[in-house]
């Protein structure tokens, strides 16, 4: 019998050949970190309005409705706690992205609550990895805070830390397996068990499963259209070269790994949690800007160098309407820390600041700025490693002069008086950063734009 011969090609040889990097496409730099440079409330929120107008695409990359960012723009003021401050541009799509915790109740309340004020909103996406919040997360993060005593981390009580706690012992719940029904309410009877008698232990009253359950399949349904693959979306976004604005919530030390431990949050805030938490390469953000006020705040719990609890801190307060956007609590107000705010840029790789709050300083004659610590053997110019040290720390001061002139209604530069113009010359000659935005007031309007080269590089 004749061989019979198969008529089979060779498989073609591949060549890898790098990338040209000299090609426009792969040199667009299109991508921007909104980071806050210090213990949140920096008026984030604010900026990632500003720029979201320029933005294809806006996403928020961690943390849950214990954030708070105010945007006021035409009359009005909408406060989002999930929703990223992009959704106002209906040009953009707004994503919620994976390594967010997000609580369906208050997410879906804020969506009709922003809806009433504006009728016409961007579009959102909302990851299938994103975790999901419920009410046991809340009750055990209330009764954990109580059981602390004296100890208490000031959390505010959202459920976001437990809710962290469950995505890393692996028994979380998440977006993908939420708005399905049979899914959800297999993987709820398994968590709810286990969690029940955490808050048994506690001293708290178990949940009961099927009144839970039929609750938030409610809120799972009107959801669904929402979730949907973010990742890949946002990868093809970037190889295309369009701008991506991503939006981070609190601050650079509040972040778990690199903040002021144990008074943190559960997340990771920094330029760096924007790979993190949303599936983009490191190599693929190409610009990060840290909002910081021109002094400093802080809410809950944990140390505070500059902070001035006397009659210059509620001025302060006072004249900045410093009062928590999440939970209306005062927030502690103090001096600039120009020794933090400097590690946070190079923590963050920081191409530029954005300075807000300049005009709540307003006939504070002298402001004190803080250029070392002197934990008791002589200054330092870097940050302590550990909380005792935090807890000793003697801020070292060089003050420089104040103004008395309205800046509100400042457009540009020269516009400024002198002596903000030189304050805003000295921080950036400390922090090696330039000033590339300074936010004169809380509407949209006053912002001055001084270096829009490092916005989108």
């Amino acid at each position: 019998m004749p061989q019979k011969h198969l008529n089979i090609k060779a498989p073609p040889v591949f060549i890898f050949e790098p990338p040209d990097r000299s090609k426009k496409e792969n040199t667009i730099m299109s991508t921007l970190v909104i980071v806050g440079a210090q213990w949140g409330d920096e008026a984030k929120g604010k900026i990632v309005d500003v720029l979201g107008n320029q933005a294809s695409y806006v996403v928020r990359y961690s943390g849950g409705n214990n954030a708070g960012h105010t945007v006021i723009t035409g009359g009005k003021t909408f406060k989002f706690h999930l929703l990223p401050a992009g959704i106002l541009h209906t040009n953009t799509l707004s994503i919620l992205a994976g390594g967010m915790a997000i609580c369906p109740k208050a997410l879906l309340e804020e969506i009709d609550r922003t809806r009433e004020l504006q009728a016409d909103l961007g579009a959102l996406k909302i990851s299938p990895a994103a975790h999901v919040v419920f009410p046991y997360h809340r009750l055990v993060d209330q009764l954990e805070e109580a059981a602390r005593g004296d100890n208490k981390i000031g959390t505010t009580s959202r459920g976001i830390g437990p809710m962290y706690t469950d995505k890393v012992q692996r028994i979380g719940i998440r977006m993908g397996e939420f708005v399905n029904p049979e899914i959800f309410r297999e993987r709820l009877h398994q968590v709810l068990e286990f969690k029940n008698r955490l808050i048994s232990l506690l001293g708290g009253e178990p949940v009961k499963f099927e009144d839970l359950y039929d609750e938030y399949c409610g809120y799972a349904e009107r959801l669904k259209p929402f979730v949907s693959d973010t990742e890949s979306v946002l990868q093809e976004a970037v190889r295309r070269g369009d701008r991506v604005l991503f939006e981070g919530a609190q601050g650079t030390f509040l972040d778990l790994d690199h903040g002021t431990y144990p008074y943190v949050t559960s997340s990771h805030p920094t330029a760096g949690g924007a790979c993190l938490g949303t599936g983009i390469g490191p190599r693929d953000i190409h610009n990060a800007l840290g909002v910081c006020k021109a002094y400093a705040t802080r809410v809950g719990e944990g140390p505070f160098p500059t902070e001035q609890d006397n009659e210059i801190g509620h001025q302060i307060r006072e004249q900045g309407h410093e009062y928590g956007t999440t939970t209306g609590r005062p927030r502690r107000c103090g001096w600039l820390d120009l020794v933090a705010l400097r590690h946070s840029a190079r923590l963050n790789s920081l191409s530029g600041l954005i300075i807000t709050r300049l005009d709540t300083l307003v006939n504070v004659m002298e402001l004190n700025v803080c250029t070392s610590y002197d934990l008791g053997n002589g200054p330092v110019d870097y940050l302590p490693a550990t909380t005792d040290e935090w807890s000793r720390i003697q801020p070292q001061y060089q003050t420089l002069p104040g103004w008395s002139e309205d800046i509100s209604g400042a457009k540009s530069w020269d516009d400024l008086p002198i002596n903000v113009q030189n304050y805003v010359r000295f921080i950036e000659e400390y922090t090696g950063t330039p000033a590339a935005i300074l936010s004169i007031g809380p509407d949209r309007d006053q912002t001055i734009i001084l270096r829009p080269d490092l916005i989108w590089a």
